[in-house]
């Protein structure tokens, strides 16, 4: 897997000639990864707006289509680099996935919004979610399995280390979710139920925010790896 790094270097050492098909797929690489860093929050706050404002009702579900799009762009463009690295190629197949899956669900947040009697609309939205926390927690293993083969020690331990932190916490968002789902199918009041839903908002930001704002960061942070491998020590 660490066979990637003599290749950094022998894109960059000025005694060898460019070799054109690695730098195009890094060039595809580091625009994937800038498609992920803008998309994944913008794609966070044009879905809640959808899901409850007035002022993104006339446009429908484009901004949701458009932005969820920009997810599927960003992982399809890192998809040249190093195909024959199967641990990589898994993750990317898995994100890809998931990010369909958000793609083609995401016009049934503007449907609940118009009609949120709607049984089936409201099961979508609820497979949305469930997609939308799988598809994040596999996005930190396309970012481990992309570190892992970068020549950066720092961004190799900063990747491993918080995108283990960032997938323990998403399962504890679901393994919450889950919980509370239970005890709202018992049609009883309890003091759980009540002290999970009056901090309901604070355990959204812990649990989906800050793995958010953690994934982000490593993906910038791996971008800039990729642009001063290959272009810093070439001037």
């Amino acid at each position: 897997m660490y066979f990637i790094q003599p290749l950094f270097y022998f894109i960059i050492s000025p005694m060898t000639a460019p070799h054109p098909p690695l730098l195009r797929s890094l060039g595809k690489l580091a625009r994937g990864l800038s498609a992920l860093f803008w998309g994944l929050p913008v794609a966070l706050l044009v879905c809640a707006e959808t899901a409850r404002a007035e002022w993104l009702k006339p446009l429908g579900f484009l901004p949701a289509l458009a932005v969820n799009a920009l997810l599927v762009y960003g992982l399809w463009q890192m998809s040249d680099f190093q195909r024959q690295e199967r641990p990589w190629r898994q993750a990317l197949d898995r994100a890809q996935l998931l990010a369909l899956v958000l793609l083609g669900l995401c016009p049934f947040i503007y449907w609940h919004n118009r009609m949120p009697e709607q049984i089936f609309f409201t099961a979508a939205i609820r497979v949305m979610q469930l997609a939308g926390v799988l598809f994040l927690f596999n996005l930190n293993l396309v970012l481990r399995r992309l570190g892992a083969m970068l020549p950066d020690e720092t961004l190799r331990h900063e990747t491993r280390q918080f995108t283990a932190l960032n997938r323990w916490l998403l399962v504890a968002l679901l393994f919450f979710a889950i919980a509370f789902a239970s005890l709202m199918s018992l049609g009883q009041p309890s003091p759980v139920l009540v002290w999970l839903d009056r901090f309901s908002s604070l355990m959204l930001i812990f649990f989906i925010l800050l793995p958010l704002a953690m994934t982000m960061a490593l993906i910038w942070k791996t971008k800039e790896v990729i642009l001063d491998a290959v272009f810093g020590a070439r001037n």
